[in-house]
């Protein structure tokens, strides 16, 4: 099959009701279409529809009689894209249905083909008073589970509007420029020589944006290691860790590796990679090899050292720790979707598991970042308090950076703060 929506329906269906990523369900789908453009619209249709599913989903319990959820999955997630196409995308109305209306009939459900039509007709027809009903709700307002609505006008009653709107924003795409084998400048003239419109980033040593994303495969000096994509907001990893030559590094937690090679790319380190995921592990060793760098990668549990860790001290580590990646919804609309308030005291347990067992690990004088990509209190300055409270010879470094705020300790990077993603820091010194 070669129904562009008709896959589309099918992979999203596969995300928000069976609990696949958006990125597996894309890397399934994308072979089966030749045409780059049936691609683009592939991955606009899954962004969107995944962005976008708690809305419309909503939409169709006021439009059908019966729910398809469960009998029909493939089919009520193709009115989902219907409603998608036309609110989202503003593809032409006849176009929508039509091309909607056809890909029930590729899904094999043409029996189904007529419903398919009546539903989005009567939307057509009904729209205002839906919309209306929509945007009453905060959940269906900005697609968001109740649950993740009421915790962030918990801890940012302020900016929780802000952020729940910023979340359906595309953000730039954003790129780290190799400084082991190109200058910045030099590579934005390779960029702008072919086309691409890319500037340096205001205050980011290394950053470049774009302002869409693309096939960044295709781009000059990709297959020569020249960059790496990385948000802005990993990219501050580097400089809040300050590294120097000579020093002993660990970059606990450190698939896709994208934190690890910039600090091997900003000085001359003996740095150790530490993964669990064997799969994740590998990507490491993809992008260090791309990009000409090397580390000294281990398999293991950052919560258990005594099974990959050699006795010498590091002068700094890193810890990117498994969070909810509530601050990243921009790029991964999907963990809408698949975030449950049930995870967030199980990650934290597991993040106050890491920070205690890697903190023997650091050297007096040394210096520990600890990073995650949520905005939640409860796994960011919740954490590292109680581990200052519990730990004399700790002490958190002042830090202050051009976007974001001040959290109670360390830095908070809101979604969209500098068009960043959301990203919390904080730097503890060993006494």
């Amino acid at each position: 099959m070669n129904d562009t929506r008709a896959l589309a329906a099918q992979a999203l269906a596969d995300i928000a009701l069976r609990g696949v990523s958006l990125r597996d369900a894309m890397e399934q789908r994308a072979p089966k279409l030749r045409d780059p453009r049936d691609r683009a619209l592939l991955m606009a249709l899954l962004s969107d529809g995944a962005r976008w599913w708690l809305r419309f989903d909503a939409a169709l319990d006021r439009l059908l009689d019966k729910p398809l959820r469960r009998k029909e999955p493939d089919i009520h997630a193709l009115l989902v894209l219907g409603l998608v196409q036309l609110e989202i995308l503003a593809l032409q109305d006849y176009a929508a249905v039509a091309a909607t209306v056809e890909a029930a009939r590729a899904l094999n459900r043409p029996r189904l083909a007529g419903l398919v039509n009546a539903v989005l007709r009567r939307w057509q027809r009904e729209r205002m008073t839906l919309l209306a009903a929509l945007d009453a709700q905060p959940s269906t307002r900005y697609a968001m589970p109740p649950w993740l609505v009421k915790a962030l006008q918990s801890d940012w009653p302020a900016q929780a509007d802000a952020m729940l709107a910023d979340s359906h924003r595309e953000p730039p795409l954003m790129l780290r420029a190799n400084r082991r084998r190109i200058s910045r400048e030099a590579l934005l003239e390779h960029f702008r020589a072919d086309g691409y419109t890319a500037d340096a980033h205001p205050w980011l040593a290394d950053g470049i944006v774009l302002p869409h994303s693309g096939d960044v495969t295709r781009m000059p000096g990709f297959a020569q290691g020249w960059f790496a994509v990385q948000d802005g907001a990993a990219q501050i990893a580097a400089d809040v860790l300050d590294v120097h030559n000579g020093q002993r590094v660990l970059d606990a937690c450190a698939a896709p590796g994208g934190k690890a090679c910039h600090l091997l790319e900003r000085a001359d380190v003996a740095l150790t990679a530490v993964e669990c995921d064997p799969v994740r592990a590998a990507r490491i060793r993809q992008n260090l090899e791309r990009l000409g760098l090397q580390a000294d990668l281990r398999v293991g549990d950052a919560g258990d050292p005594s099974a990959w860790w050699d006795g010498r001290p590091f002068d700094r580590i890193l810890i990117d720790a498994p969070c909810s990646a509530l601050g990243v919804l921009r790029r991964r609309p999907d963990v809408r979707l698949h975030r449950r308030a049930s995870d967030i005291e199980p990650l934290a347990a597991q993040q106050r598991r890491i920070l205690a067992a890697l903190w023997p690990l650091l050297a007096p004088g040394g210096r520990l970042v600890y990073i995650t990509c949520s905005v939640l209190r409860a796994e960011n300055e919740a954490i590292v308090g109680a581990f200052l409270a519990g730990h004399d010879d700790a002490k958190a470094l002042p830090l202050q950076l051009p976007a974001g705020q001040a959290a109670a300790i360390g830095w908070q990077v809101l979604p969209g703060d500098g068009d960043l993603d959301g990203m919390y820091y904080a730097v503890l010194a060993r006494c």
